[in-house]
């Protein structure tokens, strides 16, 4: 069983790891809310794009790329004045997107389209066009750069494309709506979720191989109502984290055995999540109870609620 901390040492573990700042997109009102973790309020709400959903920061933590799905744009937001130096040649419909190692080539899925369209961030020049599965949206490099993985919705497949060619290789068939997809830190598995299948998937990268589909079983929630959407792997190789859905709750996966640990109760339909630079606090989206949940990891409790703006999607920390 795990003890469980005193209110008083939950706060001074959660304020001392939360010297960092927080982005999350905001679909449903054009904006971006910025939190200070240290003070944990929202300290300012920026205008952006139509409907965005999809953040990520450049590898140095200068740039924010925000999928403004409904104008047709990725943007770019310089984080030391939060004003958009520039829109990319994004595609239909961006919804998600992963950025190389190498911190130019730009992945996008343009679920209109079925395409995932390659941008070079500094050039702003397309450089390539694949087509993949219907509705594609999850989106992700791998770590060593080697392989960037699309998911397509309709088509309940994962596309296997190879960054040195930008071609697709190859095709895993997964279940019902896959939504997202995340490479462990060694490159060596990845993670995918399923949302109308209620499961998650578990690939060897190198075979492109299932090892393990997961489920999930939430006493008093009607199985319909689990949903797995984001997912967050430690980079210690400890801990999965898989966001729920409608479940209202975040599963605690052990990340080598792949038994679940807990299930963690956070705001209603939670969809993306993000750690601190140091991996001690995730924060989650809620986007129909309109908040994040700051989560303790050592501890693994829930820890503050925030309020931000109208259906929260994305989420990103810089330090």
């Amino acid at each position: 069983m795990r003890r469980l901390l005193p209110l008083s040492a939950l706060m001074l573990i959660c304020h001392s790891s939360l010297a960092a700042t927080a982005y999350v997109s905001n679909e449903k009102d054009n904006t971006i809310s910025v939190i200070d973790l240290a003070t944990q309020t929202v300290t300012e709400t920026l205008e952006v794009g139509m409907r965005p959903r999809g953040l990520l920061l450049s590898h140095d933590n200068k740039l924010l790329y925000i999928c403004a799905s409904d104008s047709d744009r990725v943007q770019v937001m310089d984080l030391s004045n939060h004003s958009i130096i520039k829109e990319l040649a994004s595609g239909d419909d961006p919804e998600q997107f992963a950025l190389h190692p190498n911190n130019k080539w730009l992945y996008i899925s343009n679920e209109d389209d079925a395409l995932v369209t390659v941008v070079d961030v500094e050039s702003n020049v397309v450089m390539a066009q694949i087509d993949v599965g219907v509705e594609p949206e999850g989106m992700a490099v791998s770590p060593d750069g080697k392989w960037a993985v699309n998911t397509s919705e309709t088509t309940n497949m994962l596309h296997w494309i190879d960054t040195a060619s930008n071609e697709l290789v190859h095709n895993t068939l997964v279940d019902q709506r896959p939504r997202h997809v995340e490479f462990s830190k060694d490159s060596k598995r990845l993670w995918a979720s399923a949302e109308i299948g209620g499961t998650v998937t578990i690939i060897d990268v190198d075979q492109r191989e299932i090892l393990k589909t997961m489920t999930f079983e939430i006493k008093g929630i009607h199985p319909d109502k689990i949903q797995p959407v984001g997912i967050k792997l430690t980079d210690d190789g400890r801990y999965a984290f898989v966001a729920l859905g409608p479940a209202n709750h975040i599963a605690v996966v052990d990340a080598k055995t792949w038994e679940i640990l807990d299930y963690l109760l956070v705001g209603r339909r939670v969809w993306h999540m993000a750690f601190t630079p140091d991996q001690k606090t995730l924060i989650s989206t809620n986007g129909v109870s309109g908040d994040v949940s700051l989560i303790d990891i050592d501890s693994l409790k829930v820890t503050k609620s925030i309020k931000v703006g109208r259906y929260p999607w994305g989420v990103v920390v810089t330090p």
